[in-house]
């Protein structure tokens, strides 16, 4: 089958997708985006986090037929040209990014977290990354990376 996507504002089409492939097969192998990541294949870990119509969602648990015709934001997206988006900055200043693996995942629940709640707490920082693993347990450096991208989206610092 075809599947008609808009993938970080532009019109794509991917062809010969099968029934039951995910929407993270698409994006990376079809569409040549790797930014989301393929680790667990079972929604549990978070690494291919996209946003689907700017929900957030585990692309590997979406099936490709189901984002024919709708929007998807993936961290490749968030950046605007050359610049990195201040959540993609925070996590290098920061250095939150360790082996990488976990990080588009991570980026993409922060930015969603951030957009919706101006200045979380750490409680709610925590909850909006829950769902999402880092195996080099890196999670300190992730938080201070959240924690600055909000305070200069809300002007504190």
């Amino acid at each position: 089958m075809r599947v008609n996507v808009t993938v970080n504002g532009v019109q794509r089409q991917a062809d010969d997708v099968w029934p039951g492939e995910s929407l993270l097969y698409v994006l990376r192998e079809r569409l040549g985006l790797p930014g989301a990541k393929n680790a667990c294949e079972q929604g549990e870990c978070g690494s291919c986090t996209v946003y689907l119509d700017d929900v957030p969602v585990c692309s590997c648990l979406v099936a490709a037929g189901q984002a024919e015709g709708r929007e998807v934001r993936t961290v490749e997206g968030l950046a605007e040209g050359e610049d990195l988006h201040p959540v993609q900055q925070a996590f290098v200043d920061r250095g939150a990014v360790q082996c990488g693996f976990c990080t588009p995942g991570l980026i993409v629940a922060a930015h969603d977290l951030i957009e919706r709640t101006a200045e979380p707490t750490d409680a709610e920082i925590r909850e909006a990354l829950a769902g999402n693993l880092c195996r080099c347990t890196g999670y300190e450096k992730i938080l201070d990376a959240v924690r600055e991208a909000a305070a200069k989206k809300a002007g504190v610092v």
